[in-house]
C-alpha cells in the first residue's frame, strides 16, 4: 500500500521531538501539581518511611529534572529510563497517593509508552544529544 503523503516521511526525524516535548510537558505539570499539593502530601502515611513532609518537594524536583532533560534533549535515553520508572511507580502507587500523582492510570500508561519509545528511537531533532 502506498503512503498517502510520502513527502511527509522526510520529517520522520522530528517524530521523537514531538514525543519528547509531550513527555516533558506531562512531567513538568506533574512537578507543578506535586508542589501545589505539598500540604496534602505532608499528611500522608507512606509504607516504609512513615510521614514525609519532604516527599512532595522531592517528587516535584524529580519530575522537573526529568522533564527538563527531556524538553532540552539532554541525556535523553537516561531521562527516558527515569521517566519510564516514574510512570511505572505512578501506576503502582498512583491510587493511594493522589497528591503526588496527578494523572489517571491511562495517562501514566501513555507516558510509559512514550518514554520507552524515546529510549529506542533517541532524542530526534532539536536536541543536545547527537545520534552516533
Amino acid at each position: 500500500m502506498l503512503n498517502t503523503f510520502p513527502n511527509l516521511l522526510v520529517l520522520g526525524f522530528f517524530a521523537p521531538t514531538i514525543l519528547r516535548v509531550a513527555a516533558a510537558g506531562l512531567l513538568l505539570y506533574a512537578a507543578y501539581a506535586a508542589q501545589k499539593h505539598k500540604h496534602e502530601a505532608a499528611g500522608l502515611q507512606f509504607p516504609v518511611i512513615g510521614r514525609a513532609p519532604w516527599a512532595a518537594t522531592f517528587a516535584s524536583i524529580a519530575y522537573a529534572v526529568i522533564g527538563l532533560l527531556l524538553l532540552f534533549g539532554a541525556y535523553t535515553q537516561i531521562a527516558a529510563i527515569l521517566g519510564a520508572l516514574t510512570a511505572l511507580k505512578s501506576l503502582v502507587l498512583g491510587g493511594r497517593f493522589p497528591a503526588l500523582f496527578p494523572y489517571s492510570r491511562s495517562t501514566y500508561v501513555l507516558l510509559l509508552a512514550i518514554c520507552l519509545s524515546l529510549l529506542v528511537s533517541g532524542a530526534g531533532a532539536l536536541a543536545y544529544d547527537l545520534p552516533l
